[in-house]
């Protein structure tokens, strides 16, 4: 059916396609390459700000920051050419936020792997959802999991990173006799990553273009100002990527102990990318009259690679950006979208003083705004309904006061399989939520 249309308009225009037209199918879409270029410089000035945050947030896990900047930009541009080329969506990836917190201030800082250990899994996580997506197990897990914990993942993973935000501002600091308090906002660094949150949400709110980064960079700017950053410069020779090249440590994270944590990068991962590319193929009018999504199957294929891909190079599970949807506002229709923004990447390797110069509560500001954009997620849940309530909000409180996604997610599930047995609503329990309830609890129990 699709040959036929593009049969009719190469007829109606005798010209001889162009390479880009064979490609990405351009006419078929109504779009052309200045659109998709527009686009694609779109979507990456309001995805810009994971080249700064990333690496911040894995020098926490003790690897370089040069290394991980570039890392950051080699896997997002990947997977953006992948899903360009090869899905023809106008998606861009970029390492998962939330997914780079539990990484770092998770399976390293609270569970004390090192980051070499924590990328293995990452790895196998990604391998496995490799193997979910070429497979048709994917559709049965995505569907055995009941929405209201789909959910509550997306919104928990959030939460967290939202405290870890408030934490790494100076906002919220430790206390000895309530665990948490405020901290002094009066000071500078609080006091800015208040106002870059502020900017953020004022500036989004007006649609602004790139407000995240402008935001992030104003703020940068005030630090240094005040004497809080020094300048590095702006431009240079990307940094060595060596540091995290192929370091990954995939027979470490080959015991008992981290099979919680690769499930929990495994899950996370598919749930939030079928959320993202579902969502932004409504908006790129790639679903037919019959609801079917195009080239659906090769998007999940191109997210999944990407993100076994990612842990090669040193970064957390790569995933599909829900700020791609700026982008198709702006006209972007195919994979010329996508692979725009993957160039944008490479081009940005080049900015490593830059990066090098962002305070952490700058990014910080960043972390806080996003994490509220996730926590939308519980809008959806059936609040009617407490066996499937309250274990969603288990699993949403319990990811940061944890400070795990892992014993998050494990305490979900648990839950919500009691409830449902000991309400009668046993019918409403996949094979699969049992066989994960029943890894959470041995878990618990065994480790």
């Amino acid at each position: 059916m699709e040959s036929t249309k593009q049969e009719q308009i190469y007829a109606a225009n005798p010209a001889s396609p162009g390479l880009l037209e064979r490609l990405f199918k351009l006419s078929l879409h109504r779009t052309t390459v200045k659109t998709e270029l527009a686009a694609g410089l779109t979507t990456f000035i309001t995805m810009a700000y994971i080249i700064f945050v990333n690496p911040n947030i894995m020098a926490d896990a003790g690897i370089d920051h040069g290394a991980a900047f570039v890392a950051t930009c080699i896997a997002a541009a990947f997977g953006c050419f992948l899903m360009g080329l090869y899905a023809n969506w106008p998606v861009g990836l970029a390492p998962g936020m939330g997914l780079n917190a539990f990484f770092t201030y998770t399976v390293v800082g609270t569970m004390g792997y090192s980051w070499q250990i924590a990328l293995g899994a990452v790895f196998l996580s990604g391998i496995l959802f490799m193997i979910l997506t070429f497979s048709r197990i994917r559709e049965w897990l995505l569907n055995s999991i009941p929405s209201s914990l789909r959910f509550a993942m997306g919104a928990g993973v959030g939460l967290f990173l939202g405290l870890i935000g408030l934490k790494t501002a100076g906002i919220v600091v430790a206390s000895p006799a309530t665990l948490i308090k405020l901290g002094d906002l009066t000071s500078a660094g609080p006091l800015l990553a208040a106002i870059c949150f502020l900017m953020i949400a004022v500036l989004e709110y007006h649609r602004v273009f790139g407000g995240i980064l402008i935001s992030i960079l104003t703020v940068t700017l005030a630090g240094w100002g005040l004497g809080l950053v020094e300048f590095g410069g702006i431009f240079s020779m990307p940094p060595s990527i060596a540091p995290t090249w192929l370091a990954m440590d995939i027979s470490g994270a080959l015991n008992v102990g981290m099979i919680s944590v690769i499930l929990a990068f495994l899950f996370v991962h598919m749930f939030d990318t079928a959320g993202t590319l579902m969502g932004v193929a409504q908006r790129a009018k790639l679903v037919d009259d019959n609801g079917h999504i195009e080239n659906l199957s090769k998007a999940m294929k191109a997210d999944s690679t990407s993100s076994a891909f990612g842990a090669l190079v040193g970064c957390p599970p790569v995933t599909s950006y829900v700020e791609s949807a700026a982008g198709v506002a702006a006209g972007g229709r195919t994979g010329l979208t996508a692979v725009t923004v993957g160039v944008l990447f490479i081009a940005a390797m080049f900015f490593a003083p830059l990066a090098g110069m962002i305070p952490a509560y700058a990014t910080a500001g960043a972390l806080i705004y996003v994490a509220m954009l996730m926590m939308s997620g519980m809008a959806h849940i059936d609040w009617e309904d407490h066996t499937n309530t309250i274990p969603a909000i288990i699993t949403v409180v319990m990811m940061p006061l944890t400070f795990s996604v892992t014993d998050g997610l494990a305490l979900g599930f648990i839950t919500f399989v009691a409830l449902k047995l000991f309400t009668g609503k046993h019918k409403e329990i996949s094979v699969s939520l049992y066989a994960l309830a029943a890894i959470c609890l041995a878990k618990f129990i065994f480790l």
